[in-house]
Parts: structure tokens; C-alpha cells; sequence
């Protein structure tokens, strides 16, 4: 069985799910290497288990990553795209249900601050942050190892834990906002759970299952602003 037809046996397997694997190399041949999607909406995306990929590693060089579309067309998407970036490899998805094939890889690709779709850990609240602060100002931003789910993330917000690592400091009750200074918000939910750019009497934000937006800095968000912070260094 070529891996082709692997890939697209284990993509019916995984129905509705999102299936994922790895293509290797293992001594001049290609292998499929079904790998555990841990994604709690594996039916919109995946996450490669981090245990598959070193057993994958072990048996032979990864030359590509390939997951399924069940839903929607094999062509990549705007968070397949941003994440082949971010894995420096080829992606290969297909759709178990028309076997039919799209195909992406890295080029350098840079998703629009405005508009772009929300994707947990990929595109969400934090990553549009770190896509400003390296357009505008050239500063490279950690970024943060989320947990599986939002709602885990709930428990345990992160940039208020690591603010201060990232490089930023919580601005005094008397100091006023300028353009770029983060603001950290509750929305709809006790804990602050997202963030946002303050650009003058404008936000740059994205909410959860919203695309991404410039809007006013109006009464309800100014109200949901719990801290303020500020790049220090």
C-alpha cells in the first residue's frame, strides 16, 4: 500500500475527526505514520501528538505532515498555512470523502492582522498580539504553550502568569495609555481570559469563533479591562 492510499484509509478511519500522520523516509522508501489527534474539536483541527512525532522520528526522516479536511475541501486553510510555516515541512491534506488532494509548504507565508479566522493557538487573542508587536515594532514575543482546550485555559490564563517574562509591566492607575500598550480583559467570564492592542480610541483584538478586528474602544470593553501593560524592554 503506497502512503497515499494509507493516509486516505486511516483519514476514513478517523471520521468525523481530523486525521493526522506523518510521511518518512525510511531508508529511500515513503511510509504513512498514523499519529493521535489530542484536539478536543478534532472535527475543525488537529494537534499531533508530541509522542507520535518522536516515534515517527525514530523510524525514519519526516519529510512531510498530512492531515484530513472531512468537512471542507483539501485546500489548505488559513491556519494550515501559518502552522506549515511554523513546522518548516510540506503538508499534504486530503478530503476522505471526495480522495481528493491539496498540498502546501512553506513560503514565508504572513496572515493579515485583520480578518483572519480564529483557530486556537494558532490565530487566537495572544497570537495576533505577537503578529503586531513583530509587524510595527520588529520585537519577537514568546509565545506560550497553550493548554488543549480554551476552557483548561480558563483555569489558568497565561499572560497575566508571565507578563512580566514577555517583557512587559503592568502600567500604574495614573499613567494613561498609548498606542500598543496590551490590555488584558474579562469577557464573559470572572477570570481575564484575553487580550487585546490598544491603538489610540481603537482595539485590535480577536475573539473567540470571530474573525479578528480594529473596533472602537468602547464603555462595555473599557469596562471589561481588568490591567494594562506596557513592552519594558
Amino acid at each position: 500500500m503506497n502512503w497515499k492510499k494509507a493516509a486516505l484509509v486511516h483519514a476514513k478511519d478517523q471520521e468525523p475527526k481530523e486525521s493526522v500522520g506523518l510521511l518518512l523516509n525510511i531508508k529511500g522508501k515513503e511510509k504513512y505514520f498514523p499519529c493521535n489527534n489530542l484536539s478536543m474539536t478534532a472535527h475543525q483541527c488537529f494537534i499531533l501528538d508530541p509522542e507520535d512525532y518522536v516515534k515517527g522520528s525514530n523510524l525514519g526522516e519526516i519529510t512531510a505532515i498530512i492531515h484530513s479536511h472531512p468537512i471542507t475541501s483539501p485546500l489548505p486553510s488559513q491556519a494550515d498555512l501559518i502552522s506549515c510555516e511554523d513546522s518548516g515541512l510540506p503538508w499534504h491534506i486530503v478530503n476522505p470523502n471526495t480522495e481528493t488532494w491539496g498540498y502546501c509548504e512553506p513560503t514565508g507565508y504572513k496572515p493579515p492582522l485583520l480578518g483572519r479566522q480564529w483557530v486556537w493557538g494558532v490565530t487566537d487573542c495572544w497570537s495576533l498580539v505577537r503578529d503586531w508587536y513583530k509587524q510595527e515594532k520588529g520585537i519577537e514575543l514568546v509565545d506560550y504553550k497553550r493548554p488543549i482546550t480554551p476552557e483548561e485555559f480558563l483555569e489558568r490564563p497565561l499572560f497575566e502568569r508571565y507578563a512580566k517574562d514577555t517583557g512587559f509591566r503592568e502600567l500604574d492607575k495614573d499613567e494613561s495609555l498609548q498606542k500598543g500598550d496590551v490590555l488584558l480583559m474579562s469577557i464573559l467570564h470572572p477570570t481575564l481570559n484575553h487580550v487585546a492592542i490598544f491603538l489610540g480610541d481603537m482595539v485590535l483584538h480577536h475573539l473567540t469563533d470571530r474573525l479578528s478586528c480594529r473596533e472602537p474602544y468602547s464603555a462595555w470593553l473599557q469596562k471589561c479591562t481588568g490591567k494594562r501593560y506596557r513592552y519594558a524592554s
